[in-house]
């Protein structure tokens, strides 16, 4: 057999936001790399199509709101009961909203920072104080590129992501000793069907110059998943508390 550093085989990685987008095809190639998937979302139905397209057995999803943050500590003992310990955590469950700031209630930024941030923080939390993550593990989150640059009417958004970004040296410095490793990945824009349905809605115009904006075109969701599967995997043992940008050269103009 091959050497493969990137394969994730008798691994168990956590991916909340698995039910579309960048969590679900993390947990598809969780999967195709040998891992079993914990999937985590909050649409029973989306959960059950993508524990459908996953390869392998012994997969499971639960269904959950990570806005009931007080609630996630349970969560993660029924895991632990369930499934057993992990070797990887994947927080890919987001949402966004654009609003010039001058409209932004703090109910707008409260909402943002619950599911985007504040709920990261608290798996992480009760993972690591119930011993659930396996030494050597890894944790990866997912930000955005608007943690690094600015973008009318995502300040609230922007927040939530570049929380992370900024929090996760702390919590790698703390979990260093246990060799788990705490990274990000901030992605530019995916052709997510969201993504998709936004773009749409533009002018011949707006799109273009959205477009003209990244020089190797627009990400695709496989783009951010390769990035993680090298991040949960064995490969990425020495690397800690970093944000790895993955938008197809748009921040480097």
């Amino acid at each position: 057999m091959c050497y493969n550093p990137f394969q994730l085989r008798d691994k168990t990685i956590l991916v909340t936001g698995a039910s579309s987008g960048i969590g679900q095809q993390c947990a598809i190639d969780c999967s195709r790399m040998g891992a079993r998937v914990v999937l985590v979302a909050r649409d029973e139905e989306r959960l059950e199509e993508t524990l459908s397209l996953l390869e392998g057995s012994g997969h499971c999803y639960y269904k959950f709101d990570l806005n009931c943050l007080e609630e996630i500590e349970k969560l993660i003992e029924k895991i632990k009961k369930d499934v057993g310990r992990l070797n990887g955590f994947v927080h890919a469950a987001g949402i966004e909203k654009t609003l010039p700031m001058k409209w932004l209630k703090v109910s707008d930024y409260e909402g943002l920072l619950r599911v985007n941030f504040l709920s990261s923080f608290e798996i992480i939390k009760c993972l690591a104080r119930l011993g659930v993550l396996n030494k050597e593990s890894h944790i990866v989150l997912i930000a955005s590129i608007l943690s690094v640059i600015g973008r009318k009417g995502l300040a609230a958004y922007a927040a939530s992501k570049g929380a992370m970004v900024a929090a996760i040296r702390a919590m790698a410095l703390e979990l260093a000793s246990k060799k788990i490793c705490v990274n990000c990945v901030s992605p530019g824009t995916i052709l997510t069907p969201m993504m998709q349905k936004y773009l749409l809605s533009l002018d011949e115009e707006e799109y273009k110059k959205r477009l003209e904006g990244f020089p190797l075109g627009m990400g695709e969701t496989v783009d951010v998943s390769n990035m993680c599967i090298y991040l949960l995997s064995d490969a990425s043992r020495w690397i800690t508390g970093q944000n790895f940008i993955v938008d197809g050269g748009y921040t480097i103009k």
